[in-house]
């Protein structure tokens, strides 16, 4: 059997190569190996030109990291940290919408866990430290990641996945301050900041705080990937 075709969201960013600089879609090359370790056949997913035609062709879809999301979605001004992308939100925010009215299985990893509770009517906070007092979740010295413990929601599917308890990488200046219609299933031992949402009603619809694809424990892809295989077999039942 095939692997399920997961969709990867890019960056739209300034980037060298050879000695030439030109404007590209870029993404670390370890969420692409954190789908193919899982079982998935990564496809890579650009902000240009968007349409909800993509998911006709995709059994999942993974939005990564990358740059804040802009304030104004959620009718706030902009903390002078913030650095946005508002092509990427707009076009990440279709395929967000689209993904979840269809039941597409949905993996928000970093800052694709904070759109999703922006799609889906919360808020974010702008600044960790000013709210928190630390900057813990993400180091300005020292190794490029914070690490904390995370404790898990009893009966959520992260505590299905990961146990009651496991220990995080982070790299985020943002958090969730409201999940809207999500719901929180998994905080920070150190601060009590929210770590994963989800949606309950969905089949798969899962984001994470931290960087799962940076780690050697991908039990979050598999998951998604087994959804999205399962998904894949539902319409092909459908179809025949």
């Amino acid at each position: 059997m095939s692997r399920p075709i997961i969709g990867v969201t890019t960056y739209a960013e300034e980037a060298r190569f050879g000695l030439n600089d030109t404007f590209a879609a870029v993404l670390p090359l370890s969420y692409v190996h954190a789908v193919h370790e899982s079982g998935g056949r990564a496809v890579l997913i650009t902000p240009d030109d968007p349409d909800v035609d993509i998911l006709d062709r995709i059994d999942g879809i993974v939005f990564t990291g990358g740059s804040d999301v802009d304030p104004a979605l959620y009718g706030e001004r902009a903390h002078p940290t913030v650095h946005t992308k508002p092509e990427r939100d707009a076009a990440e925010l279709l395929l967000l919408r689209a993904a979840i009215t269809t039941d597409m299985p949905v993996f928000g990893i970093c800052r694709g866990m904070q759109l999703m509770a922006v799609a889906y009517g919360g808020r974010l906070h702008q600044h960790l430290p000013d709210v928190l007092g630390h900057h813990n979740h993400r180091p300005i010295t020292g190794p490029k990641f914070g690490e904390h413990g995370v404790r898990f929601a009893a009966g959520s599917a992260c505590q299905a996945i990961l146990g009651e308890t496991t220990v995080v990488n982070s790299f985020h200046h943002q958090g969730v301050a409201d999940p809207g219609g999500l719901t929180p299933t998994g905080w920070s031992t150190e601060d009590g900041l929210i770590e994963t949402l989800e949606d309950p009603g969905r089949v798969f619809t899962v984001g994470v705080q931290w960087h799962p694809e940076d780690t050697t424990d991908f039990r979050l892809f598999a998951a998604h990937i087994e959804a999205a295989r399962a998904r894949r077999g539902w319409a092909t039942a459908a179809v025949g």
